[in-house]
């Protein structure tokens, strides 16, 4: 597979070609119309029929007009536009994942790149409007407190072996030279540097990045292991090495292709007030301190596009690109790394902002090894996993209803289910963090096993001929075209004798009345009916 973009605007060109882009030319006010508007279609439009967005004449709430456009809901409004953002089939979005986890790619250094049409350095920042001289959309008009960068990758290097993060973290436009950081828990990336950077005594050098060739974005909101370049992963994306160029004040590099960069430096002793911010939990995220970045130097492209990501209420941009990230980065952890082969695949959900919930789906497994992965996922990431299910290969956990059954069926709870502490809350209203309190491990997580661990009876489902025969005859009929969920046909489940196949058998030749005829009344069956009067 070729990867066919060089940078965010040929991939949005793409989209257009492919009638998955919504163009917009009229004037639209990012401070209070533009948002709303990319936000109707993922609370009244089924995933299908949801599309990008491209902003060309966009004002503000002042009256300015920009010389830039913004691009949002551009990578995951719907599967169909994920797999275009990665460049494959929507059938192959999980073998280029797995083989990107694989076999990433180092960057290539290039001597210069489109990133850097428009160079403002110190004083010149500030006297352009700097950062604020972006239309930075208002996220979540009547809440939020100011404009935030929804898709800014956030480029650090660990103080002590120059290893490279790539991670997307909202950040709060404060000033034309000030804009807050918000790591969300302890253990995120950017986060582990900033805390080796106070134990150095220095500052943390850093570049936002808006605007990518999409792998490095798809790319940047991964739960990758410590140490592993989000670079690299992008270029194990694309197949190639992403080529990047040198920052103009800070030892970093960014994508030469990228549409905006601003550059700067993080004291990390120096915390500020930042929030309130519409999470996507579905809540307003409170008020924190948290660290800010001091602007040194933004190079852009000529009228840039703008990037940004919708989150906030789920299901949205985010949940959607971190779902389907999160499950293949889950399943070569529990497969690989684990090593637990019977590990089928793995569900994060949408609406449990796929941070809160996921399910583990296994093939037949052997005794312990459901606990085994439910224990080796809650330990890969302390924030991740509130609820974590295990169940059967044949239960869909994208069926949220075939996971009830499981749940209902397949579970004891005081056999079946396991309370965990000191977890880290994430965006979590029920433990809400305090302000100027450092986020402590203070929440919880349920393991269940809703896997079977033996035998069980049949499905109450009419076996596999029957059903194949009732759906042809159902098309026959010219019904209306069906959509099978699993399971659709009864299968055995171990709990069942020959017995129990003859008398089946002897059913559907019409022949039930010789079952009827063995199953009488016998004096010498305790629990007969009317014995003992």
């Amino acid at each position: 597979m070729t990867y066919p973009y060089d940078d965010l605007r040929q991939y949005l060109a793409t989209l257009d070609d492919d009638g998955l882009l919504v163009t917009v030319r009229e004037p639209v006010n990012k401070d209070t119309e533009l948002v709303p508007l990319v936000r109707l279609q993922f609370r009244g439009l089924p995933e299908e029929q949801r599309r990008a967005f491209l902003f060309e004449n966009v004002t503000d709430s002042r009256g300015r007009a920009f010389d830039a456009s913004v691009a949002m809901g551009t990578f995951a409004p719907s599967r169909q536009v994920y797999s275009r953002a990665l460049g494959a089939e929507l059938d192959q979005v999980g073998e280029v994942w797995q083989r990107a986890l694989a076999s990433p790619l180092a960057p290539r250094l290039v001597a210069n790149g489109p990133c850097r049409d428009v160079v403002l350095r110190g004083g010149e920042v500030v006297e352009a409007g700097g950062v604020d001289a972006f239309p930075h959309p208002v996220s979540t008009p009547g809440f939020d407190n100011a404009p935030y960068l929804t898709s800014p990758y956030w480029v650090t290097r660990d103080p002590e072996d120059g290893t490279y993060n790539v991670g997307t973290y909202r950040g709060m436009v404060k000033g034309p030279d000030r804009v807050g950081l918000q790591m969300d828990t302890p253990s995120q990336h950017i986060a582990v540097h900033l805390r080796k950077a106070l134990r150095l005594g220095q500052p943390l050098q850093a570049a936002i990045v808006i605007g990518a060739v999409p792998a490095v974005g798809l790319a940047s909101v991964q739960k990758l292991p410590y140490g592993t370049s989000e670079y690299e992963v992008a270029g194990g994306l694309m197949g190639r090495p992403l080529e990047v160029v040198r920052c103009e004040t800070v030892d970093l590099t960014v994508p030469a292709t990228a549409e905006l960069v601003i550059e700067g430096t993080i004291d990390p002793r120096a915390l500020a007030p930042e929030g309130p911010f519409g999470e996507a939990s579905g809540y307003l995220g409170p008020r924190t301190h948290s660290p800010e970045l001091r602007v040194t130097a933004i190079t852009h492209r000529r009228r840039p596009v703008v990037q940004a990501f919708i989150s906030e209420f789920p299901p949205s941009e985010s949940t959607l690109m971190r779902k389907i990230g999160f499950e293949n980065v889950y399943r070569r952890f529990l497969r690989q790394a684990c090593n637990i082969g019977s590990v089928r695949d793995v569900c994060f959900y949408e609406m449990a902002t796929c941070n809160m919930m996921f399910a583990i789906r296994l093939r037949d497994p052997s005794p312990g090894q459901a606990w085994q992965a439910l224990y080796a996922a809650a330990g890969y990431e302390p924030s991740m996993g509130k609820i974590i299910v295990a169940v059967d290969d044949d239960v869909d956990p994208e069926d949220l209803g075939a996971l009830v059954w499981a749940l209902s069926f397949r579970t004891q709870p005081a056999r079946d289910m396991r309370i965990i502490d000191h977890r880290l809350p994430r965006l979590d209203p029920s433990l809400p963090a305090q302000p100027g309190v450092e986020v402590r491990a203070e929440g919880s997580a349920i393991l269940i096993d809703a896997t079977r661990g033996g035998p069980y009876p049949p499905t109450s489902l009419p076996t596999e001929p029957y059903m194949r025969e009732a759906a042809r005859r159902w098309e026959h009929l010219g019904l209306p075209r069906l959509d099978l969920r699993e399971p659709w046909f009864g299968y055995e489940l171990g709990q069942w004798s020959r017995e129990n196949r003859q008398e089946a058998t002897l059913a559907v030749e019409g022949r039930y009345l010789e079952t009827g005829a063995r199953l009488v009344p016998r004096e010498d069956e305790p629990g007969q009916a009317g014995a003992g009067a």
